[in-house]
């Protein structure tokens, strides 16, 4: 992959690294963090890209939770060696140790909801050796929910920051 395209998908993917992590923690389903149903913004920010915020629409419903969660839980068994979530408080307190290529990721993540409507996440990272150039990296991921999802629109539908539409149930499924 060239080296401008890493650098511009590298925040979108430790993110995601990030909330994979969250998600995947052996927890019970009732401690997961649960969001209302309906179309989701998310609002994220790292160090990798100072001063740059990418804005994308996710639409969600409980079942698209569920496979999402259930798709990590698999996803992060295979490479990482330490995947924990703990409610604390109003938080969810997550740390995980995982393989990216040759690269081990520490990551210390914290999301604090506001009922069901929004939420924060606040991510560090750690990578040896380091990753895409990076040896460490700062992430903060905001949602909010909106209201319902547009009209046509899927549960699972994501609008990315440039605009491209894919479905993450598709993908979840293997499907284009």
């Amino acid at each position: 992959m060239p080296a401008t395209i890493r650098r511009a998908r590298f925040p979108r993917l430790l993110a995601a690294a990030h909330v994979l992590a969250l998600c995947a923690a052996p927890v019970a389903a009732q401690d997961f963090p649960k969001l209302r149903a309906g179309l989701w913004e998310m609002a994220t920010s790292s160090t990798r890209a100072p001063g740059i915020k990418t804005t994308s629409t996710l639409c969600l419903d409980a079942s698209l939770q569920k496979d999402m969660v259930k798709m990590s839980t698999g996803m992060m068994a295979g490479m990482c060696s330490k995947a924990e979530l703990k409610a604390v408080g109003g938080a969810f307190v997550g740390e995980a140790v995982c393989n990216f290529n040759g690269s081990t990721m520490k990551s210390k993540s914290v999301m604090t909801l506001k009922g069901d409507t929004s939420y924060r996440t606040e991510a560090h990272a750690t990578f040896d050796p380091p990753f895409a150039g990076q040896s460490q990296s700062d992430t903060v991921i905001e949602g909010r929910h909106l209201g319902a999802c547009k009209p046509g629109q899927q549960p699972g539908d994501l609008t990315t920051p440039t605009g491209q539409t894919i479905n993450i149930r598709n993908v979840l499924n293997g499907k284009k």
